[in-house]
């Protein structure tokens, strides 16, 4: 049956019937959507110093790796993206793959905390945490594994300590601040960080997030929306959609002093790959990092230029390094099929076959 204007009305009714049920089915699972499953691998607390908290994950074989991992996560999001769901969990699947993992646990700042610098992160809670494990575990020395601002702590920690690190693994990491591919490496270089931290003391976890966002406004704050209704009554989706969506906005807030050095150290006078950073009273010298070294990058990174990432391989000593790429996004990394194929058995076997 069609309309004067040749519209076919039976076909238009039974489409907006079908959208109708949709956005029913859709609503039934948004109201029903539980948010589980993430950070749901077994882990003990086995020691803590401040708001900072290690957690060693349960072996899940029967005779795992000799020399245990320590993941250092960046300080600007909360480190169980590498966990957020079991049937995609980095964490879970190197632990299958025979690894022994640690990881640290930042927590979230407070204003008392405002005053806590990349010297207190770096030589005194990422230091402390070494100990423990080196202690616990009888051993001299550790695998590390730093991811994001994560792996340029890691990087930095491995530089200054390099008699405590085994091997050291760099994930998504930027280390030379002197390109301009990317939009948050181009905003860093002119941001007035002293009006900000001055300001705030410690800078809101939502401001930060606002700021990346606007990195990609149309994919993170348009487009997301609406292939999220397009598939609003796929249940699975739509939870896996709002996992997602926690991750993201769970944010916490920023040390002002440390993102104060971050970024006037980093981004804007490039002291790392310069030789001339200092963290507290030690000197950081890239040429000091001589053991193996796994960098990997995404190649469609949007955060960290895959050029600032594969710098580090030509600045440190290290006869052992490799340069590893995957074609996938900064988040990708973590929660892709292909990290599961891919990165994370690659990862697994690199270690393995270097801590015997």
């Amino acid at each position: 049956m069609y309309s004067p204007f040749g519209i076919d009305l039976e076909k238009s009714l039974e489409d907006y019937l079908d959208l109708q049920k949709k956005s029913i089915k859709g609503i039934e699972n948004l109201l029903d959507v539980e948010v589980t499953d993430s950070d749901a691998t077994p882990k003990d607390l086995v020691f803590s110093e401040d708001k900072m908290k290690l957690y060693h994950y349960k072996p899940l074989v029967k005779n795992p790796c000799k020399v245990p991992t320590l993941i250092v996560y960046a300080l600007v999001n909360r480190q169980y993206m590498m966990d957020i769901q079991q049937d995609r969990s980095v964490i879970k699947n190197l632990l299958n793959l025979g690894l022994d993992i640690y990881i640290m646990d930042w927590g979230y700042p407070t204003q008392e905390d405002m005053y806590l610098t990349m010297d207190d992160y770096i030589n005194e809670y990422m230091n402390n945490a070494v100990e423990y494990i080196k202690k616990t575990e009888n051993i001299d020395k550790i695998n590390l594994l730093g991811v994001c601002q994560g792996g340029t702590f890691s990087t930095i920690y491995s530089a200054i300590y390099p008699e405590k690190i085994k091997n050291l693994v760099t994930m998504v990491t930027p280390i030379d601040f002197s390109t301009d591919e990317g939009l948050l490496f181009k905003w860093g270089k002119h941001l007035n960080i002293d009006n900000m931290v001055d300001t705030y003391g410690v800078l809101p976890g939502a401001l930060m997030n606002s700021g990346y966002l606007l990195l990609k406004p149309f994919q993170l704050m348009l487009d997301k929306y609406v292939n999220l209704f397009e598939n609003i009554d796929q249940r699975e989706l739509v939870q896996n959609f709002m996992r997602m969506e926690k991750w993201i906005f769970d944010s916490p807030g920023q040390a002002g002093e440390t993102l104060r050095q971050f970024v006037k150290d980093l981004y804007q006078e490039n002291k790392l790959v310069k030789g001339t950073l200092e963290i507290g009273d030690k000197k950081v010298n890239l040429k000091n990092i001589n053991m193996p070294v796994l960098n990997m990058y995404a190649e469609y990174d949007h955060l960290v230029p895959p050029s600032s990432t594969a710098a580090l391989n030509d600045h440190i000593s290290s006869t052992d390094k490799e340069l590893c790429s995957f074609p996938v996004g900064h988040i990708g990394m973590y929660v892709s099929s292909k990290s599961q194929k891919q990165m994370s058995p690659k990862l697994a076997k690199w270690l393995i076959d270097r801590s015997k």
